[in-house]
């Protein structure tokens, strides 16, 4: 018997970013990053992050759209999964995803109720060229109203 499962939590490093396929499915894509915190053997607390590509599908990729955003906090379930492919420079480079399965909004009602603002996530090391992107997309969502808990349909 084989399993290939992945539990995660963690914050969002960059807002959801909605698009559909050419036969009509939508599909999300965001970071995660999670924290490995211990004590050294000199007593000295390490701290080590870990990133994540999230990848959701169908009705869970516009539901992860509409109420996630940069700094959210939430679980994850899913699946790993690699994918490859040859960049234009002819070299063949690897990816690998979680595919989500599931996902569950963990920041707390209070939070939002008595104004104390979402701690930002760890910035994810560079990637290519999206980062005139996303400082568009974080000023748009510093100015959008915060979604409560009663008001989410599921």
């Amino acid at each position: 018997m084989d399993l290939n499962k992945v539990m995660l939590i963690g914050r969002l490093t960059r807002d959801p970013e909605l698009r559909t396929t050419p036969n009509g499915q939508s599909v999300t894509s965001f970071g995660l990053a999670t924290n490995l915190v211990w004590v050294d053997k000199d007593g000295q607390k390490q701290e080590k992050v870990e990133f994540h590509n999230i990848v959701a599908w169908r009705k869970l990729a516009e539901i992860c759209s509409q109420y996630l955003h940069r700094g959210s906090r939430c679980y994850i379930e899913g699946r790993l999964q690699t994918r490859d492919w040859t960049g234009q420079d002819g070299v063949k480079r690897y990816r690998t995803e979680v595919i989500a399965d599931n996902m569950i909004i963990l920041d707390s009602q209070r939070s939002g109720q008595t104004g104390q603002p979402t701690p930002p996530p760890p910035t994810p090391p560079a990637e290519s060229t999206d980062s005139a992107n996303n400082s568009s997309a974080n000023k748009n969502a510093e100015t959008e109203e915060e979604v409560k808990v009663e008001d989410i349909p599921f």
